[in-house]
């Protein structure tokens, strides 16, 4: 059943960004190894992709409450290609520096906060609130299958000839989702004040403290967000030193890299689609404990066995059980936030899931300069765990029923026009 017009636009704007993402999922890691295979260094690239969560996330949020947030994506995927079209110059001249990748990743990353918090709070203007679930499943599935199916393998292959080829061609993809976002229906802010004063600096941290406060007391939302944090924590402090595990310990060519990170991404696809029928069979809460569990038994298989097939088995099923906690959690936030604050609450709660990430990468990468990189993996099974007894245990199947239930009448459908 076709979710309207308005959808099919967001979903390709999302589309062509996930394939220039997944591109250089596995080509900016694979230019880093080129340049050094210090893990410290290498752990830095995913700070220097996560560092504007902590930086950008909360001003980005206050954007999407006070300006079409077509425009926001649009702008956003641009600066995108900007960025890595000048990674590609830079690669024209032989300059490869460690730095310079930094520097692009950074840039990237930046947008992304912009992109990625605008996107998260269009689908209440799209659909109506019962199709919530579905949209955020195929939503979440086409992300899966391009970012990390499709773009990785491609992103290796193409690599492997070129590195100018792969960024230009990211470069490209991003210049084209910006031109889908713009195709979008306008969505103005839903707030009643629109006079200037809404866009001084003093009303701006206002509205910023209200989104924070709103957030913060919403105890469910607040625990959901603390489990999810900790999973980014220990996915970030792996998930940059997989390249060196891979393609060294595990024996993986560079050019099948791309393959070895598809698996999982299989496992992430099935979750999306299966999510609709599966999150209300066994409920919300049994969810949120496989979606720290599986990963944790993954860390522990990947630094401990050396046999691909059980690796990539316990990865396709970790996978599976966070696509569906990804599906919970934005369901969760869409249906218990009004439009006019769901840009700043979105933001505070990617906030803190988010600004894990760059933490958790620096740790990793000490953790595995001191006790090499296969330990990291095992001490993060360990943590993992650990967080899902301390956290997972507050968020119960009914608690998640009764706050998606709990919906202010604002929020009773899209908005005029838009499908």
């Amino acid at each position: 059943m076709s979710l309207g017009r308005g959808f099919t636009r967001l979903w390709w704007s999302q589309g062509l960004s996930n394939l220039g993402d997944g591109l250089v999922l596995a080509a900016v890691p694979l230019l880093a190894v080129v340049v050094t295979r210090d893990p410290l260094l290498i752990g830095g690239i995913t700070v220097a992709q996560f560092l504007p969560w902590l930086v950008f996330t909360l001003p980005a949020g206050a954007l999407a409450d006070r300006i079409d947030r077509r425009l926001i994506m649009f702008w956003g995927n641009l600066v995108r290609a900007v960025g890595f079209g000048l990674l590609v110059l830079t690669l024209v001249t032989d300059l490869r520096s460690i730095v310079v990748l930094y520097v692009a990743v950074f840039l990237a990353g930046t947008a992304e906060t912009l992109v990625d918090n605008a996107a998260l709070t269009v689908p209440p203007r799209l659909v109506e609130r019962k199709d919530l679930e579905r949209a955020n499943g195929r939503l979440f599935a086409t992300q899966s299958a391009i970012n990390s199916f499709i773009g990785p393998p491609a992103g290796a292959a193409l690599f492997a000839l070129s590195a100018v080829l792969v960024f230009s061609t990211s470069a490209g993809l991003f210049a084209l989702a910006a031109l889908a976002a713009v195709t979008l229906p306008r969505m103005l802010p839903t707030a009643s004040d629109t006079s200037g004063s809404r866009h001084s600096p003093g009303e701006v941290v206002r509205s910023i403290k209200e989104g924070w406060s709103f957030f913060w007391q919403h105890r469910l939302l607040r625990r959901v967000a603390f489990i999810s944090a900790s999973i980014n924590f220990f996915s970030s402090a792996t998930t940059s030193l997989l390249v060196l595990l891979a393609t060294g310990p595990l024996g993986v060519p560079a050019s099948w890299y791309g393959f070895f990170i598809a698996v999982p991404a299989v496992g992430a696809i099935v979750g999306s689609l299966i999510a609709a029928k599966v999150v209300p069979a066994i409920g919300g809460g049994l969810v949120t404990w496989l979606a720290a569990l599986g990963p944790a038994a993954s860390y522990a298989a990947l630094g401990l066995s050396t046999n691909i097939v059980l690796i990539e088995a316990f990865m396709f099923f970790a996978a599976v059980a966070t696509a569906l906690n990804q599906i919970v959690v934005s369901t969760l936030r869409q249906a218990a936030v009004r439009d006019e604050l769901l840009g700043r609450v979105t933001a505070a709660y990617r906030l803190i899931v988010l600004g894990a990430v760059p933490v958790g990468a620096l740790f990793g990468g000490a953790v595995a300069r001191w006790r090499g990189t296969e330990a990291t993996f095992v001490v993060s099974a360990i943590g993992l765990t650990i967080a899902a007894i301390v956290f997972a245990s507050r968020v119960t199947t009914r608690a998640l029923r009764e706050a998606e239930l709990a919906v202010p009448p604002e929020k009773a459908g899209p908005v005029a026009g838009s499908n």
